[in-house]
Order: C-alpha cells, then sequence, then structure tokens
C-alpha cells in the first residue's frame, strides 16, 4: 500500500467507509455528522454495545452498521478505509495503534495522547505503515479563528506582540464522568481538554514555543480535575499568548483579544458551529454554515475599547468544520494534505506537559532544544 492509501472503496472512486469508535458527545455531535456531510464518506459503521446509543445513532444514520467492540473493526479491515477514535481519551493511544496496525487510516479525536512522546510513536508508526494519522483539531475551523489568521496575514495588526484567548464557560455545577475525574489515566480536567484546542492555536498562528508558565487550579466543590486554568507561552518569534480555561468564570472575557503595533482586535462569543451541530442542525454543500449575526463580530482598533465605541468591526468569515473531513478524504485519496498532524499535536502536548509541571511546580518551563527569543538574538 502506497502512503495514505484508500482502501478497496477509495480506489474504485466509490466513497470511503468510515467506521465511528465512540457515540457520546464528540461521535455523535461533531464526528459523525460531519463525516456524513461530507462528499466523498460515508458512515459505515459505529462501535458501541451502548443499545441507547445505538438507538440514537440508527435514527440519525438509517444505514449505518454496528459493533460491539473496535476488534469486531479489525477483523474486517478490508471492508473500511477510516477509523475515526471519538472514545474516552485514555482509548485513543492502544486504540489508534491498533488501527494502525490492522492497516487503515485514522483520525483521533484530541488530545491524541497523554503525552507527546506517545504522539510521536503513533506518527512514527504511521509513517511505517504508509496510512494517515490525523488529529481533530476542529477550532482551527473556527470562524473568529479564521477571521483572525486573515487579519494578521493582511497584516492589520501590524507585528502582533500579545495573544490573548479564551474559552470559558460558567458550569458550577459538576456533570461528573471521566472528563471530570481525578484519575491521571483518565487524561481529565480543562488543560488537556479545551487546553489542546487553545494552545493548537497559539501554535498554528505563533509558532513554536521555547517557554510555559501556568497556574492550574480545581474551583469546584468535589471536583477532582483542574477546571480554572490559565498558560502563558513565550513563542520562539517573541509573541506572547496568554490563554485562559475554565468552567468557573460568571462574567465571561473576550474570546480574542490581540494586540499588534499597529492595532487590536477584541472578538466576543463562541463559534455557533457546535451549538448548530448540538440542536441538529446540518452543514449542507452550497447552503450557509457557520454565520455570525453583524452584532457579534469583532472590531479592529487601536485607543479606546470596543465596548464604548472604538474600533471598525470586521466581518466575522464563516465557520467551517466540515473543511476538515473534507481535507482528511482528500488526504487519503492522495489528493491533499493531512490537515492536522500528529507531529502537530504533538507540540501541542509538549506545551501542555510543561504546562502540567509549571502548575504543580509553581515554576517557568523551557522547552528542551529552544531558548528564549531574547536569548537567541543577543548569542
Amino acid at each position: 500500500m502506497t502512503p495514505n492509501a484508500p482502501a478497496a472503496s477509495g480506489a474504485t472512486g466509490a466513497p470511503l467507509r468510515v467506521a465511528l469508535v465512540g457515540y457520546g458527545l464528540a461521535g455523535s455531535v461533531f464526528h459523525a455528522p460531519l463525516v456524513s456531510a461530507t462528499d466523498g464518506l460515508v458512515l459505515d459503521t459505529v462501535v458501541t454495545s451502548n443499545e441507547e446509543r445505538r438507538a440514537e445513532a440508527r435514527a440519525a444514520h438509517p444505514k449505518v452498521r454496528f459493533a460491539a467492540s473496535p476488534d469486531e473493526l479489525w477483523e474486517r479491515a478490508d471492508e473500511l478505509d477510516l477509523v475515526v477514535i471519538a472514545s474516552p481519551n485514555k482509548t485513543h493511544v492502544p486504540l489508534a495503534t491498533a488501527a494502525l496496525k490492522a492497516g487503515l487510516p485514522v483520525v483521533v479525536d484530541k488530545p491524541i495522547a497523554g503525552t507527546a512522546a506517545e504522539a510521536r510513536d503513533l506518527a512514527a508508526l504511521a509513517e511505517e505503515r504508509g496510512l494517515l494519522l490525523s488529529v481533530f483539531q476542529n477550532r482551527r475551523w473556527d470562524n473568529d479563528f479564521r477571521t483572525l489568521a486573515a487579519l494578521i496575514a493582511d497584516g492589520e495588526l501590524g507585528e502582533v506582540q500579545r495573544f490573548e484567548s479564551r474559552f470559558e464557560r460558567w458550569r458550577p455545577q459538576l456533570k461528573g464522568g471521566w472528563r471530570e475525574s481525578g484519575d491521571p489515566d483518565e487524561i481529565g480536567g480543562l488543560l488537556y481538554d479545551l487546553g489542546s484546542h487553545v494552545v493548537d492555536q497559539a501554535l498554528v498562528l505563533f509558532g513554536p514555543a521555547v517557554q510555559v508558565y501556568a497556574e492550574s487550579d480545581v474551583r469546584r466543590p468535589g471536583a477532582a480535575a483542574d477546571d480554572d486554568t490559565f498558560i502563558a507561552i513565550t513563542h520562539e518569534n517573541g509573541v506572547r499568548s496568554h490563554l485562559y480555561v475554565s468552567a468557573t468564570t460568571a462574567q465571561l472575557g473576550p474570546r480574542f483579544r490581540v494586540l499588534g503595533s499597529a492595532a487590536g482586535y477584541v472578538k466576543y462569543g463562541l463559534d455557533p458551529q457546535e451549538a448548530a451541530l448540538r440542536e441538529g442542525l446540518r452543514p449542507v454543500a452550497g447552503e450557509p454554515w457557520g454565520e455570525e449575526v453583524e452584532q457579534m463580530w469583532g472590531r479592529v482598533g487601536s485607543g479606546e475599547s470596543p465596548l464604548t465605541g472604538g474600533g471598525t468591526p470586521v466581518r466575522t468569515l464563516p465557520g467551517d468544520y466540515p473543511a476538515y473531513y473534507a481535507a482528511v478524504a482528500a488526504a487519503i485519496r492522495g489528493t491533499g494534505d493531512n490537515p492536522v498532524t500528529a507531529l502537530q499535536a504533538a507540540a501541542a502536548l509538549d506545551v501542555l506537559e510543561a504546562a502540567r509541571r509549571s502548575a504543580r511546580e509553581g515554576v517557568t518551563v523551557t522547552l528542551p532544544g529552544n531558548l528564549p527569543h531574547e536569548e537567541r538574538s543577543a548569542s
């Protein structure tokens, strides 16, 4: 098999057959709808032994088949072209390993692993087998992130000096489940959940991190995992990123506050795509998707707060989660690049691991092999 080559379906031009492992929040709200909406992909099999979730999947995707365990997939790997792993975090590495060894391309929900070393091992295995291994970092296709990237590329802000990113929620009551577990094996907590998004976005925009400082707290009564975390990154190019993830924010701050030498960009509110998917709406080719009302547009300006009328409103580009799976399909067919590589995910995990150490020990962590911008310039 050539690198990233499709199995039988892709070779004939038929839709690539996708198996989805897990039908919880990630599987039912994000992956299944987006796979089904992507030209050239078909949701073939859902892996879950939960009868209630099977009924939900069957109602939403009447032609889908079911498997009770991932082992059933590996036994009929020749009937599939892609495996999507949307199961709990602690299963990502073993399931991705098994899928690659079965000869199947893989998409893994974030975080791909608990450590950067595990992510790099998976990347090496995928390269050895000549298979696609991609990580679902859907927030690269958020409406506000796409808009900010365009503003930076066009030089509208001048030289960016500080990037503030907030993914904050007000959830004073615990929901329970593995995401809030304090067991390290579960890879729960906001640092690895929402932190995976904000760190990935910072690295995409501003490049490698050289230093990391973090503060991480458990605020809610009965909570066992971090629910209020701050991460400060010094990038190799001198930009400083200040990243906030929280479930305990009674008053939400701006999603982005980006300060440059010429102007700043301030944007409130979350991308609307997750809410739309949760409500059962689905992207349809040729129809509006991920659009935002004008009242929510961010502002670009200098010298005055946007809340007192400062700056000029800038139309928010539409969010585009469907672009991720379209890119995955193209990569498997050999007509495009992997949209999010395991090595990119490993770089984000380097930062998350450094942040966890920083918060635990109260130190600033310099990533191995890197120097701060000012020290490198002086050397």
